[in-house]
């Protein structure tokens, strides 16, 4: 049983003057849906197989083993930004997202997953590397 389930990405401060992109398969990049100096917003579609307990995301924006599924938020030149100083990808883990969610989102219309990372990493960059402590949350759009 595979269903299509509504994703939102919020990387809240991003780091002036460096694009960020949501990756789609190996070589496509997706914009911001809503872009300011305080967030960006990227909305996605993911594939959900709910055929057995553990949910298996699949499609574009799923990178990774089954087990270890994420999405990449990509920064700088892997962003498309040809003169930026910095080359970062942040995985986003999917699974922590658990088939209670999935069926919580699938049975309210006009529900979405979303999560929030920061756009700044400890170093002073573009969040990058796997982010840590990822909470995602069933919200009405």
């Amino acid at each position: 049983m595979k269903h299509e389930v509504p994703i939102r990405v919020n990387v809240v401060d991003p780091l002036k003057g460096v694009e960020m992109r949501v990756q789609r398969g190996r070589d496509e990049l997706l914009p911001p849906s809503k872009a300011s100096a305080k967030k960006l917003v990227f909305d996605l579609e993911i594939t959900v197989d709910i055929s057995s307990n553990a949910p298996n995301f699949l499609g574009k924006y799923a990178q990774g083993p089954k087990d270890a599924r994420f999405i990449y938020v990509n920064s700088g030149t892997y962003a498309g930004q040809g003169n930026a100083g910095w080359s970062r990808r942040a995985k986003l883990s999917l699974i922590s997202i658990d088939r209670k969610q999935i069926d919580e989102t699938l049975a309210n219309k006009g529900s979405r997953i979303e999560v929030s990372v920061m756009g700044v990493g400890r170093d002073g960059g573009p969040t990058c590397a796997s982010v840590k402590d990822l909470v995602w949350n069933v919200v009405k759009k």
